[in-house]
């Protein structure tokens, strides 16, 4: 569709999920629930965090931008997931299918940077509490925040840039619920050498490199905490770390074998729901994991109530 390589194919058929017809009504109310969950808990993250003093903290602001994140990849997808369910219309426009491809890696490559940064956060606070202040200061927070965006944004739009040179003849069926990039590039009828080799080479930037400093950063916070702390504040932090990595083995396990170490063995439904863990299932639990279970979340979220029914 750009240049010489006019594409044959106009829309593409999202197979979406195997589910069979007499399951339909069951599942489709299960994923609106956890899409609606996904959306009220991180948008109850955001404004607690914008309307309560006590949380502009550098912790906080990278949460409100990881819920912010969470929101969007979730909205990149589900809603079109959802109403292929209901309405039964599979097809999906080539131009509204680079466009979910876009949004969908900049806010998935924008997760696992912020993940990166929340852990580096933590082990400021843990290991240098006294500099936390100086190390962690506003002017750091948004010379770490606003490059990564940019990044993300950059790298979504070579991709997507490489993905419409692309020529697409006959195959038009996806067999992901929505626009994925390998899936896309199984149909082109074009050389797709170049598209897979920057694939090879920013899947390292993006999700290996984040991923090992995730696991430096929380072994060095063991490591110190096993030397210097009490017992109750060993089985706190352990507690914590053990939430936050549980979260992100599913997130980075499920892409790693995905993209990076894909298996000939590995069917169209079990990609699909390794699909589904990071793409609808982590968007919804990273509310609770990262601050409904935060007891100054929960302070927060009594004080704008509170405030709320004075005012009343």
């Amino acid at each position: 569709m750009m240049g010489n390589n006019q594409s044959v194919i106009h829309q593409f058929l999202l197979l979406g999920l195997a589910i069979p017809p007499e399951h339909q009504h069951l599942f489709y109310a299960l994923f609106l629930a956890m899409y609606l969950t996904t959306v009220l808990g991180n948008l109850i993250i955001i404004i607690l965090i914008l309307l309560d003093s006590h949380l502009h903290t550098p912790m906080y602001l990278f949460l409100s931008n990881l819920s912010f994140s969470d929101l969007c990849f979730s909205s990149v997808t589900m809603p079109k997931l959802l109403k292929n369910m209901q309405a039964q219309d599979p097809f999906i426009s080539y131009a509204d299918c680079l466009t979910q491809m876009f949004f969908f890696m900049v806010f998935g490559d924008m997760e696992s940077f912020l993940l990166v940064v929340m852990a580096y956060d933590r082990y400021v606070a843990i290991c240098f509490p006294l500099h936390y202040t100086s190390i962690m200061s506003p002017k750091f927070c948004a010379s770490l925040l606003i490059p990564l965006w940019m990044l993300t944004i950059f790298h979504a739009m070579m991709h997507t840039l490489l993905m419409a040179r692309l020529s697409f003849c006959e195959k038009n069926v996806i067999s992901q619920f929505f626009c994925d990039i390998s899936a896309l590039l199984k149909l082109a009828c074009s050389d797709t050498s170049v598209n897979e080799l920057m694939i090879f080479i920013m899947g390292g930037p993006i999700i290996i490199v984040p991923f090992l400093l995730i696991v430096m950063s929380y072994a060095r916070i063991v490591s110190s905490i096993l030397k210097f702390s009490s017992t109750q504040s060993i089985h706190k932090v352990f507690s914590t770390c053990g939430s936050h990595l549980s979260v992100v083995s599913l997130f980075y396990g499920t892409i790693i074998g995905l993209y990076l170490c894909p298996s000939s063995n590995n069917s169209t439904v079990k990609e699909t729901a390794m699909t589904m863990m990071y793409t609808v299932v982590t968007p919804m639990l990273n509310p609770f994991i990262y601050s409904l279970r935060n007891s100054d979340m929960k302070r927060a979220l009594r004080r704008v109530i509170y405030d709320k029914n004075i005012s009343l």
